[in-house]
């Protein structure tokens, strides 16, 4: 079989890591685990052994008859053949896993390692984790402080929905091809309460596009990019009200910082219209 660059495959063959990985997910045994990409199944069987049920979702119809091979002494786990991006979640919660806490475990493609983050945690189902393997660039990134290199807009839009942590590095050659750069495994752990309030998650979504989407200019000025139908005086006069100086960047600011200005944004076009 050949590898797929158009799916990103990468499969491990470091014996060690899956069962590295399953074994730190944080999930309970009793738990339903969601896997994107089984590949050959080597993640998909220390997750069968471990937990209650597994679905894994796989975009790659060749690999099927693989992980009918590797995969069919267990009787826990069902194959999804499909995009995950194009899979509802929540259905695949209420048919698989009912009763059931979820938690996602996976060694995500990293071509659209993003889109997938983004995915599961917008979809509205509570996981209890959402354990991924990544490039070790992008687990810097998911991880990282506001004010430091790393931190941008993935950072903060993660951060709309829980806390990352990194819990250990993958050398490139534990995969097979090799990939070019290492890996890192990152866990999310969805906020059960928000540390945070908005009014408009529409608009603070917009605040977080916005105030990266030019770094090295203010966040006034950045603003500006995103939110055309207001003066850049106004923007620069609502970040004042809120205690931001003239050259604060949206590097700078954390979630609830960003929430702060979503609200008196919508407060300012609101009453634009009244």
């Amino acid at each position: 079989m050949t590898f797929s660059k158009g799916y990103g495959q990468n499969f491990l063959i470091n014996e060690s890591v899956p069962g590295r990985i399953a074994a730190h997910c944080g999930a309970e045994k009793d738990d339903g685990i969601l896997e994107i990409g089984p590949g050959i199944g080597t993640l998909t069987s220390e997750l069968a052994e471990r937990y209650a049920a597994v679905v894994a979702v796989e975009i790659d119809g060749r690999l099927l008859p693989i992980l009918g091979e590797t995969l069919g002494r267990y009787d826990n786990v069902t194959v999804i053949h499909g995009d995950i991006l194009k899979t509802p979640l929540a259905e695949i919660a209420e048919k698989y896993f009912p009763g059931r806490e979820i938690t996602v475990c996976a060694n995500l493609p990293y071509y659209i390692t993003s889109p997938i983050l983004m995915y599961l945690l917008e979809s509205g189902v509570q996981f209890r984790a959402v354990t991924v393997m990544v490039q070790k660039e992008v687990a810097r990134r998911l991880i990282a402080a506001p004010g430091t290199p790393d931190y941008g807009a993935l950072t903060a839009s993660v951060n709309r929905y829980g806390t990352a942590e990194r819990l250990f590095d993958v050398s490139s050659g534990s995969f097979l091809p090799a990939p070019k750069v290492d890996s890192a495994v990152v866990r999310i752990v969805p906020y059960r309460e928000k540390p945070y309030s908005v009014n408009s998650e529409r608009t603070l979504g917009r605040v977080i596009r916005g105030g990266f989407a030019q770094r090295r200019k203010n966040l006034a000025n950045s603003l500006s990019s995103e939110f055309r139908e207001i003066k850049k005086e106004d923007l620069i006069r609502l970040l004042s009200g809120l205690g931001f100086g003239a050259g604060v960047r949206g590097e700078e600011l954390g979630i609830k910082e960003f929430a702060l200005v979503s609200d008196a944004i919508d407060g300012f076009t609101n009453g634009e219209r009244t």
